[in-house]
């Protein structure tokens, strides 16, 4: 099952007592603080949880299946998450839960 960002909310809202809305802006915050540096090329380390951080693609030649024709792809940035010691833990531990 995939956690969507509500399922966050809930799961944050119920077990801190605090209402739902002011939950949702500090999700959206944080969320939004991450998108802002990550944007800036900015690397975001959270210690033991991990990091995040942007890599380049280089620019490439690619070809279309449908037409076969050859077509230039340009380079682009993409987010590069890298888990850290808590997040490597519990992933592998026997209780995943």
């Amino acid at each position: 099952m995939a956690m969507t960002k509500k399922n966050l909310i809930d799961r944050i809202a119920r077990g801190t007592g605090e209402q739902q809305a002011l939950v949702k802006r500090v999700v959206q915050q944080f969320l939004g603080g991450i998108i802002a540096e990550l944007a800036k090329k900015n690397r975001l380390e959270f210690r033991d949880f991990g990091v995040f951080e942007t890599k380049t693609t280089p620019p490439r030649m690619a070809q279309n299946p449908r037409t076969l024709k050859r077509v230039r792809v340009p380079a682009r940035r993409r987010v590069v998450f890298r888990a850290g010691r808590i997040v490597k833990g519990r992933l592998n531990s026997k209780t995943s839960r």
